[in-house]
C-alpha cells in the first residue's frame, strides 16, 4: 500500500538528462495542455530504471508534469502494473480468476509460494523471485496461466513440474 505521509525528501531522486529527453518525447506525443496523458508510459520508464515506483521518484513525475502529486498516486495505485514497493529481480504473477482457478491456479500458487518460501507479495532472501495472483490474462481455454517480469513472458497449462523447471531456470539465470 502506498503510504503518501512518506516524509522522504524528494530531492533524493534525481531524473537523468536523457531520462527527461525521453520524457519530452513521450509528452510530445499529446496535445498541448494535455501533458498528464503522458503519465502512465512516464511512469513506466521510471518503474524500468527502479523496479518499483517510490514516492520521491513518484513526486518527480508529478512536478515534471505539472500536475499534483495526488493525481500521480491514483493512477499508480489503481493500475496493478505499478508496482509500490520493490520486487524480486523475477515477478511471477498467476492468474487467479475462475476459469484458471477451476483448472489448478490456486494448487499453482500454493506451490509457488513453498517453493519460494515467500507469501504474496514478498521478496525472496537472495532478490530473485516476488509473485502475485492477478486478474484475467484472456488465456481462459489453457489455465493455469503465468506471466514472468520483467519481460512478461507468458507461460500456459501450467504443472508443478513445469514451474519447478521456470524457476530453476531463472536461478541459473542470475
Amino acid at each position: 500500500m502506498l503510504n503518501i505521509n512518506n516524509t522522504e525528501n524528494i530531492e533524493n531522486v534525481e531524473f537523468t538528462p536523457e531520462l527527461i529527453g525521453k520524457f519530452n518525447e513521450i509528452v510530445s506525443r499529446y496535445p498541448e495542455g494535455k501533458q498528464k496523458s503522458a503519465l502512465l508510459p512516464i511512469l513506466h520508464e521510471v518503474q524500468a530504471i527502479a523496479g518499483w515506483l517510490s514516492v520521491p521518484s513518484m513526486n518527480k513525475v508529478a512536478e515534471f508534469l505539472n500536475i499534483e502529486y495526488i493525481e500521480v498516486y491514483e493512477v499508480a495505485t489503481f493500475y496493478t502494473m505499478y508496482f509500490l514497493k520493490p520486487q524480486g529481480k523475477y515477478v511471477l504473477e498467476v492468474c487467479r480468476t475462475g476459469p484458471c482457478c477451476l483448472v489448478g491456479a490456486e494448487k499453482i500458487m500454493k506451490h509457488i509460494e513453498s517453493t519460494l518460501g515467500v507469501k504474496e507479495g514478498e521478496v525472496t532472501s537472495d532478490g530473485l523471485f516476488s509473485w502475485r495472483g492477478v486478474e484475467c490474462m484472456a488465456a481462459c481455454g489453457n489455465g493455469p496461466v503465468l506471466q514472468i517480469g520483467p519481460e512478461y513472458t507468458f507461460y500456459e497449462n501450467l504443472t508443478e513440474e513445469s514451474v519447478n523447471q521456470l524457476i530453476g531456470k531463472l536461478k541459473n539465470n542470475k
